[in-house]
């Protein structure tokens, strides 16, 4: 691990200027992704602004008649809070699905959201890899692609983004509150927050240099029948070859996002009002435009056949 040096912000607009003011800066909270990262020398920040300290751990309704999830609520907070097991089932049952007791105890809900791929690529600092070291070629393409993208990836990057909870939230129509290092504020709907790799692989998301998450705000709950299910490789600890979130009303018409199959959650909201007549019909839209390896085809099939097992559990 290389040297680095830390400070401890008081507020967030503190935190966001401290990062700001050193390119190689970041923030850290919980860690379980970052210092990984940094034990390899995947990441490498000169600068680390420690946030543990913010007032930004709290689950509080919205006048809208939401929630706004504090960007330090653990994943075992947010998984538990009642209001959140009532009406956002499917993102208790997604956020379970994504590691251990743990790691869910120490991991925040605005680090679930920045974390980074798990591509065995991205973690090889022998092989090369656009996403980490720019321009320098991607080892994935043409390499052992099986857990990788089987959409919207690019010449540049196959890889896929491994949360399971923003795949829950993407379903939800969450939006992510940020601060700049000025202070000024901003919402990013949960769709526009994570890019597609193009000839940037490695800019994950819309944030700023210097850019801090505050807080995650889920709308009114919309009903239904709240469902998740993730395939994966072993029982446990294992990322998603494939996961669907979905939520089913009554007359059959629903949400559907999956994980697992692209730089980003997927969702292709045309695709949904052709839930009523079965998971063929959606995934046909979804992944129109799917450009799979030999070796991860498989995913395009299984994600429908995935639904379909959720669409059946729904009218049991």
């Amino acid at each position: 691990m290389k040297s680095f040096t830390y400070e401890r912000a008081k507020t967030p607009a503190e935190a966001a200027a401290a990062v700001a003011r050193a390119p190689g800066a970041k923030f850290l909270a919980g860690g379980t992704n970052l210092l990984d990262l940094m034990k390899i020398e995947v990441e490498t920040p000169t600068h680390l602004v420690d946030v543990q300290d913010l007032k930004l751990a709290s689950i509080e309704p919205t006048p809208e008649g939401g929630l706004r999830i504090g960007a330090l609520v653990t994943n075992t907070a947010l998984a538990s809070d009642a209001r959140v097991r009532r009406d956002y089932g499917v993102l208790t049952r997604a956020i379970v699905a994504g590691a251990s007791g743990q790691l869910r105890n120490k991991a925040t809900t605005a680090g679930n959201l920045l974390q980074r791929t798990r591509c065995p690529y991205f973690y090889d600092t022998n092989l090369p890899c656009n996403k980490r070291k720019p321009g320098s070629g991607c080892a994935a393409i043409g390499g052992v692609s099986r857990q990788l993208a089987v959409i919207g990836s690019s010449d540049a990057c196959i890889a896929t983004y491994p949360s399971d909870m923003a795949v829950a939230m993407r379903l939800l129509d969450a939006s992510v509150e940020t601060v700049k290092a000025d202070g000024t504020t901003r919402i990013i709907p949960i769709a526009d927050f994570h890019r597609l790799p193009g000839t940037t692989p490695e800019k994950d998301n819309a944030l700023a240099h210097g850019e801090l998450i505050t807080g995650v705000t889920l709308p009114k709950p919309i009903g239904g029948m709240h469902l998740y299910h993730k395939v994966r490789d072993r029982a446990s600890y294992a990322f998603a070859l494939v996961s669907v979130a979905t939520v089913i009303q009554k007359d059959g018409t629903g949400r559907v996002a999956f994980g697992g199959v692209a730089h980003k959650p997927w969702r292709v909201e045309a695709a949904e009002a052709a839930m009523p007549q079965g998971a063929s019909a959606v995934a046909s839209q979804v992944f129109a435009d799917a450009k799979p390896t030999e070796q991860n085809g498989f995913k395009v099939p299984l994600a429908a056949r995935t639904l379909a097992s959720l669409i059946a559990q729904a009218k049991a």
